[in-house]
């Protein structure tokens, strides 16, 4: 065996498993004849990992230990063949060179005959394939294998695999304390998440710091801090992160297999577009091929290891590989002098045979192709999300700039739209952040970003990713507004305006909704002018200028009466029963049961929902908080696995308003705490006040004073600066709980 690694850190898990199952004394009958696969990327510590395991173990096998460095992602190496491999291992065990067998079959025979008797430990370092190692294994029972692969070796039938990810935190600092001699370093400290928690970058930057006593821990995290060239740094003497990883993609790029070219090239999409994650539809859109292909190429990629399979169809590279990426698409032209790139066109043709992937497109033609394909599948996801009608129509309808989707399969279900949504989500977020970004060339941003953006809103208000809404429709309204576009604008204007009401900003999304219907009717849209007029009318009854509010709905009334819009008058007398609730909460019902009437004759699970839920909240109104509970159920019944957060998080609180009314304490808790859980996956600040608030209620009922106070300290935290009247509420309490505490 060649010597243990002189510092090691970590892996005690893995160590102790390894341990267990190599040990001959816990074999049935001393039959052990087992092995063991150490698999992950490039740098992550295999070889170390098995050579520390060795050493341990050497004593349990004494016949001996054998070693052969297999260099099947060796830079600068050709991987051994199966005989030349054989031959070392019989050379290492005495066998005479002349009676060495030429055949790689007899080759075999002759080793496992040798080793049949024995207890031997047998290291088989980096292997290339399966069929590399299956030639090699012994069949004594007394013997043990250690492999090392980037690849998982699958195919080595009854192997035990090992995974092994980058070291956590503190391990890797102990690893850097070590090898550097420089105490004082810790998991916290900026060079442990540069270096990706990979050993061999770990074990670079160390010995540069054991090599310069003048250069710090902190100036050389600044070094590897500007990505551009954080691989540089990453190279030592014979220690190289960026040739260990370019061994797996430049065999792939030179092989004359399909599926190793077609990842060759996915891997310098992925280095010219740099998304969170990705999955074989887009990859088939940037690389011109079929899905099929696609995902067998990213399979590819996992096989040796230069991606990771984070969940089912979804792959992500690890940061110093996303930098190798980038440097990959970099020399080819993909990505400029700048790094980005926020053209609208389409992704190239890109040639066939091994050099497919130095004929890339430049990096404004990947990012435009990427930004192509999700406003086509965020299109089809409005198509399927929203109900036949007028929002649809004109949300479908291209603004100026926008050329016909090329991608038109339509989406199964709503379910699948949502599902799509999660997947991808974020992604776009990444892809639109980066397309806002002023590149050099001074290229104009793409119509298509709000385009994306106003097809998308149905998924995202529905959805509640509240956040992710702020930051693409921020994004949305400046681009629609450098490009020029008042269509694309008034949505802009009008979907923030909806975000502000999901957040409690009531004042800043009546301003908005006012600046879009403004643009709406100077472009004479009397369907979008309806459906901003009915928005007023909602904004203004929450900020309690009723008169206001009622002229409003009954303009916006009108108006879908004179469309014959079922759908908008629907919700328009939902909005006016809201306002009702203020005066008379029996006319406040009858206006909600006409709305529901119409969601029956538009066929929207959300009308009906919503017309329950509102019926619930006049009924809490008039004192009948049985009824109320009752209205509230049915409002969730009816929505069920549909998704609509705003509708569902204000059916959840007035059902703990409700359920508090009637004493049923133990219920209401049991609701609130679901509630809360719901609107804090979403990141919903707004709704997490209200609930927080809520819940103090709830606790102070119970007497628990101070774990209320603490609610209502936190609701004050995330409600102060909304519109909400629970602000003055909340303060009301907070003084009275400090006047009697």
């Amino acid at each position: 065996l060649p010597p243990a690694p002189a510092h090691f850190s970590g892996r005690a898990e893995t160590l102790t498993a390894l341990s267990r199952l190599l040990d001959p004394g816990a074999a049935p009958d001393g039959h052990l004849s087992t092995v063991a696969v150490l698999t992950g990327m490039a740098g992550v510590g295999k070889s170390a990992v098995a050579l520390h395991v060795a050493h341990e173990l050497a004593e349990r096998f004494p016949d001996g230990q054998l070693y052969v460095h297999l260099h099947g992602a060796t830079p600068g190496m050709t991987p051994l063949t199966p005989g030349q491999a054989l031959a070392s291992l019989l050379r290492d065990l005495g066998t005479e060179p002349r009676r060495i067998p030429d055949q790689p079959d007899a080759a075999a025979a002759l080793l496992r005959s040798t080793l049949a008797p024995t207890r031997t430990l047998m290291v088989l370092d980096d292997a290339a394939h399966a069929a590399q190692v299956r030639p090699l294994l012994p069949a004594g029972a007394g013997c043990a294998v250690i492999v090392t692969s980037r690849s998982p070796l699958t195919a080595l039938d009854g192997a035990h695999r090992f995974p092994l990810a980058p070291l956590s935190g503190e391990d890797s600092a102990a690893l850097l304390r070590a090898v550097s001699g420089r105490d004082g370093l810790d998991g916290t400290h900026p060079l442990v998440e540069l270096t990706g928690r990979l050993p061999l970058a770990l074990r670079v930057v160390a010995a540069r710091l054991a090599a310069r006593r003048a250069l710090t821990p902190d100036a050389l995290a600044g070094q590897l801090a500007a990505t551009a060239g954080r691989l540089r740094h990453l190279e030592y003497d014979d220690l190289s992160v960026r040739r260990s990883l370019a061994v797996a993609h430049d065999a792939l790029r030179a092989s004359d297999r399909e599926v190793d070219r077609d990842a060759a090239l996915a891997l310098h999409r992925i280095g010219a577009l740099d998304l969170p994650s990705y999955g074989a539809p887009l990859l088939a859109r940037l690389t011109d091929t079929d899905e099929h292909r696609a995902e067998a190429a990213l399979d590819r990629l996992v096989d040796v290891a230069l991606l990771e399979e984070t969940s089912y169809g979804r792959y992500a590279p690890h940061d110093l590989v996303r930098d190798f990426a980038r440097e990959l698409a970099h020399a080819d032209g993909e990505v400029g002098e700048g790094g980005e790139g926020s053209g609208g066109g389409e992704s190239g043709r890109a040639g066939e045979g091994g050099d497919r992937a130095a004929r890339t497109p430049p990096a404004a033609h990947t990012v435009g192709a990427a930004l192509r394909w999700y406003a086509d599948r965020a299109r089809q996801s409005l198509v399927a999300l929203l109900p036949p009608g007028y929002e649809r129509r004109e949300r479908l309808r291209p603004t100026g700039g926008e050329t016909d989707p090329v991608d038109t399969r339509p989406f199964p279900s709503a379910e699948a739209a949502f599902a799509w949504g999660e997947s991808e989500l974020p992604g776009i977020v990444a892809l639109v952040e980066r397309c806002a970004r002023p590149d050099r060339t001074g290229t104009t941003p793409s119509p298509l970003v709000p385009a994306l953006v106003r097809h998308l809103f149905p998924y995202l208000q529905r959805s509640g990713h509240l956040a992710e809404l702020d930051t693409l429709g921020r994004i949305a309204l400046d681009v629609a507004r450098s490009v020029g576009d008042d269509a694309a604008e008034a949505f802009a204007l009008t979907d923030r305006a909806g975000l502000h009401y999901m957040s409690g900003r009531l004042t800043e999304a009546l301003a908005l909704n006012d600046e879009g219907l403004g643009l709406w009717r100077g472009l004479d849209a009397t369907s979008c002018v309806r459906r901003c007029l009915n928005n007023r009318g909602l904004l203004l009854e929450s900020l309690g200028r009723y008169e206001e509010s009622e002229e409003a709905l009954r303009q916006s009334l009108e108006l879908s009466r004179q469309l014959d819009d079922p759908y908008g008058q629907a919700v328009t007398f939902s909005h006016l029963g809201n306002l009702y609730w203020h005066t008379d909460a029996r006319a406040a019902i009858v206006h909600h049961q006409r709305s529901l009437a119409l969601g029956d004759v538009a066929d929207s699970v959300l009308l009906r929902s919503t017309a329950h839920c509102n019926i619930g909240y006049a009924q809490l109104r008039l004192g009948e908080p049985d009824h109320a509970v009752r209205s509230f159920e049915q409002s969730l019944e009816i929505l069920g696995d549909d998704e609509d957060w705003g509708g569902e998080s204000q059916t959840r609180l007035g059902l703990v308003r409700a359920l508090h009314a009637l004493d049923h304490t133990e219920r209401a808790t049991r609701e609130c705490t679901r509630l809360l859980g719901l609107a804090e996956r979403r990141a919903d600040q707004y709704m997490t006040g209200l609930a927080r608030h809520r819940r103090g209620l709830l606790l102070a009922r119970e007497g628990r004073t101070e774990e209320a106070r603490g609610e209502w300290e936190s609701a004050l935290e995330v409600l102060d600066g909304t519109d909400s009247p629970v602000v003055g509420e909340l303060r009301t309490l907070l003084a009275d709980a400090d006047a009697t505490g």
